[in-house]
């Protein structure tokens, strides 16, 4: 009955094969795709497409020598979901998600016979999890490297009239929401943070550590968890989940000077997650990893989506960033063009980001698109 239920589940979501998305550049299916895809230098972008409840937009801009962000839309009969996978210490554990998770997912929903709910896709975190801390433990001996690795996790899935948003990490997701008849519209942030630089994160932090004075640390300027790393949850960074990771040979960097707590992981995968039911003035989703909101405030980012077409809005709220990027370094938008991948990294972050626009005539009504919609964004540019 299961496996009839998981077919079932597949059929109305795909094509999701993997046969379709192991091109080395970008994993585009799908009819409904119109719309100008381009890149300019380091930018790759799909101005316009359409999917399940509307239009979307989605651009990724690389910094880093091999691209540690990954980003996908998958779009069909039962809804749309979303990821922005923010990765850190190489890009193996965004991979691994962007491979993993939306699988994990359909499988999590046809057990819950299609339905949708908070449970389904934090399960679909733990198995995620769970798989990649596998492939860190088959992997030890030859690429011991792959447990530095992590990824903060950004998921959006819109079902039926119901948006869930799950989160680990600092990636972010803020609604553009229409203020009554005055033709405003507010930022409303819609996921939670885990950053030591926020307070209520080191507070949470201190209390399920109490015996842990180091837990976190201000280092330059920056509290860190351990000293090491910003995010307080991930999926991924198993050095810092289970101690027989925790040693040679992984680079002395990530190592401890004191034993890890056996039944208390510094960093936590359990995500965050908002149920938000759909109103008719909720009128756009801007997903984003920590590069865009680095340079860019929520209201800044809304005024620049809802100020211009929908067509190429992500490579502008990029375009946006960047400039502000190279204003920051007293230099020109154009110089900063210049600058290759790795040495870009000095100036800015990977930074993906995928804006959906809301067509509450088709959230209400239920209709479907004529085929389905998988994209994610290259592996490497």
């Amino acid at each position: 009955m299961l496996l009839a239920l998981m077919n079932l589940f597949s059929l109305c979501w795909k094509p999701f094969g993997r046969d379709a998305d192991r091109l080395d550049s970008i994993g585009v299916i799908g009819s409904t795709l119109a719309g100008r895809e381009g890149r300019d230098g380091l930018l790759w972008f799909r101005d316009v497409g359409k999917y399940a409840s509307g239009d979307f937009s989605m651009a990724v801009v690389q910094a880093n020598q091999v691209l540690e962000d990954q980003s996908q839309i998958e779009s069909g009969p039962l809804g749309t979901f979303v990821g922005i996978y923010d990765g850190h210490g190489g890009p193996d554990a965004s991979r691994y998600v962007c491979d993993h998770l939306f699988r994990h997912f359909q499988a999590t929903s046809a057990e819950s016979r299609g339905v949708v709910t908070a449970e389904t896709i934090e399960r679909a975190f733990r198995q995620t999890e769970e798989g990649y801390t596998a492939l860190v433990s088959a992997s030890w001996n030859a690429r011991p490297q792959i447990a530095g690795a992590g990824t903060c996790c950004l998921v959006g899935v819109i079902f039926q009239q119901t948006l869930f948003v799950a989160n680990v990490g600092d990636s972010r997701v803020v609604l553009g929401k229409k203020v009554g008849n005055t033709g405003g519209m507010a930022a409303i942030q819609l996921s939670t943070e885990h950053n030591a630089n926020l307070e209520a994160v080191r507070q949470e932090l201190k209390e399920l550590h109490p015996h842990d004075p180091q837990i976190v640390v201000l280092k330059h300027g920056v509290w860190r968890v351990k000293g090491i790393i910003q995010v307080s949850r991930s999926i991924g960074d198993v050095y810092l989940k289970h101690a027989e990771f925790n040693r040679e040979p992984l680079n002395a960097k990530f190592r401890l000077p004191e034993p890890m707590h056996l039944h208390m992981p510094i960093l936590s995968a359990n995500p965050s997650i908002l149920s938000h039911p759909l109103q008719p003035n909720d009128s756009f989703l801007i997903f984003a990893s920590d590069g865009l909101w680095e340079h860019l405030s929520n209201e800044k980012a809304v005024d620049i989506v809802n100020s211009n077409p929908h067509a190429g809005s992500a490579k502008r709220l990029i375009k946006a960033a960047l400039h502000e990027a190279a204003r920051k370094r007293e230099m020109r938008y154009s110089d900063l063009r210049k600058i290759d991948k790795k040495v870009r990294r000095h100036f800015h972050d990977d930074i993906s980001v995928i804006v959906l626009f809301l067509n509450h005539d088709l959230i209400s009504r239920g209709t479907v698109l004529d085929s389905a919609l998988s994209l994610r964004s290259a592996l490497d540019h």
